[in-house]
């Protein structure tokens, strides 16, 4: 029986290695690994057929599920047509790769380019993103073989009412980064009273240094007691819990902030 009120996950690089030397590190330590997968022409991580066949081994042995962060470097909401093509593209060969995998999502960014600030888009310059998610979304799903509620926007650094809107008519789910409503100065408790119903993950990290992506115990006392009581409160099917950090002590020490909410 799982001591917490969500299944408890972390990323793929918890210790400076490859892919499956972190799930084995990790198989009995947590309920998903998010596995964060890279192609470029300077590094790639993807795995290959026999490591996927592994990583299938292992997640039925230990009930694991796996939630896969599609690229960081596609642009759903690029103006250029061409551009969302290749994006998505990319997107889809991820999605096929990982397809005897068992998941609990696909986690994705809506971004237009390359360093663009979304939060200082005109109203026009909104609007004509947003189409471009709609036909980003559209391309995604055709043939894809994946529900839409599957695939999981995350909040990033503008209010994610913006996109909301595209999520809503596409049938996607949320990924709710509560490092990031810290991070950036959000409010948290509006946030997931609006949105903890439609999430299927949560990814948790603390700011350190003017740094996210750290320890659990770099998080706030309250924001963390506010996350595991809305989850206790939720009820359901439980939610991921992703720890997004990247190495072993921040692992550890995020799991220490968790142990007093074991039941």
């Amino acid at each position: 029986m799982n001591k917490y009120p969500f299944r408890l996950g972390t990323t793929s690089y918890i210790v400076p290695d490859d892919i499956i030397p972190n799930v084995r590190y990790l198989c009995d330590k947590v309920d998903d690994i998010e596995l964060v997968l890279f192609e470029s022409d300077e590094f790639c991580n993807l795995p290959s057929k026999e490591d996927i066949a592994l990583l299938a081994e292992m997640a039925g042995e230990h009930g694991l599920t796996y939630s896969v962060h599609l690229p960081m470097d596609v642009y759903l909401g690029n103006g250029d047509r061409q551009e969302r093509e290749r994006s998505v593209g990319k997107c889809r060969r991820i999605i096929d790769l990982v397809r005897d995998l068992p998941k609990s999502a696909f986690v994705m960014h809506f971004e237009s380019g390359p360093g663009v600030d979304i939060n200082r888009f005109s109203g026009d310059e909104s609007n004509r993103f947003l189409d471009s998610l709609r036909d980003s979304a559209q391309l995604l799903l055709e043939g894809c073989g994946e529900p839409a509620s599957m695939f999981c926007a995350e909040n990033l650094n503008y209010p994610f009412d913006l996109v909301w809107p595209v999520v809503q008519e596409a049938g996607f789910s949320v990924t709710l980064d509560v490092g990031h409503l810290e991070f950036y100065g959000f409010p948290t408790a509006e946030y997931l009273q609006r949105y903890l119903s439609h999430a299927r993950v949560l990814h948790m990290h603390g700011t350190k240094e003017g740094r996210d992506h750290n320890s659990l115990a770099f998080m706030s006392t309250e924001a963390l007691d506010l996350v595991v009581e809305s989850l206790r409160a939720a009820g359901g099917e439980p939610k991921v819990f992703t720890l997004e950090i990247f190495s072993e002590p921040d692992f550890v020490s995020s799991c220490r902030a968790l142990e007093r909410f074991s039941s």
